[in-house]
């Protein structure tokens, strides 16, 4: 009985026994951590935002160096050679070594 009196007593006790700090907390946790819209969903979903954004820059320096490389293949004589080394296409009465050097 007395610790019962003395848990009562307690500036604690009145806090969280108020219906509206009961509320308030119980809101808190459903925002932060079990809504669908939560803080570490969102935190996840802007993550994921990042990379993609930086996925889509790499992406578009891609891009610039094949338009390059296409708008540089439109003379044939590099369009052979592109062909040669990049592809390893060969005329008919040629052959091709690939020399492959082992890095130590």
């Amino acid at each position: 009985m007395k610790l019962f009196k003395k848990i009562k007593s307690s500036k604690y006790y009145k806090l969280f026994s108020n219906l509206y700090f009961i509320i308030f907390i119980t809101f808190l946790i459903w925002i932060f951590f079990l809504d669908s819209n939560s803080v570490l969903v969102n935190l996840k979903l802007k993550k994921e935002i990042d990379e993609l954004k930086q996925r889509k820059v790499e992406l578009e320096e891609q891009i610039a160096i094949d338009k390059k490389i296409i708008s540089s293949l439109q003379n044939p004589d590099s369009l052979e050679r592109y062909a040669r080394e990049k592809l390893f296409m060969k005329k008919d009465n040629e052959e091709i070594y690939i020399i492959e050097y082992i890095e130590e």
